[in-house]
């Protein structure tokens, strides 16, 4: 993976930046699927946090951005298909026709895809950071 992950320190802390090559999912896993799908089609700033335990909706939020609304069009569609092909059945998808933040909910994994504009606007990143100081 060349884009910036995140793992959890701890599991309570939020998510910190490592390297790619530090993934914090079990290959064959629909998160790892993810993540490797959306380094496949160049996404930038790729962050994971970890759900469980924390909430009911999924797992795992995967945030995203895209440098255009075709490429995040792009990605997103690849990514509901590289799902089902894999047998995590269908992902629903949200966002397709304005393209600016696309929501990709495959059920344990829920991905946001953005433009960059849009991604620091809406700053999900930081309601989303359990235990870190600096989201309160």
């Amino acid at each position: 993976m060349n884009q910036a992950q995140t793992q959890p320190a701890d599991a309570g802390a939020a998510a910190q930046p490592i390297s790619g090559e530090a993934i914090a999912s079990e290959p064959g896993s629909l998160h790892a699927l993810v993540l490797q799908s959306l380094d496949d089609d160049q996404a930038q700033d790729v962050v994971s946090i970890p759900l469980e335990g924390k909430t009911a909706i999924a797992d795992h939020m995967v945030i995203a951005s895209g440098r255009s609304t075709r490429q995040v069009t792009a990605m997103a569609e690849k990514l509901a298909e590289r799902i089902k092909q894999n047998g995590f059945g269908f992902a629903r998808i949200e966002g397709l026709p304005a393209a600016d933040w696309v929501l990709v909910d495959a059920g344990d994994v829920i991905v946001h895809v953005f433009r960059p504009e849009v991604r620091s606007f809406y700053n999900l990143e930081r309601m989303w950071a359990f235990g870190d100081a600096g989201a309160a």
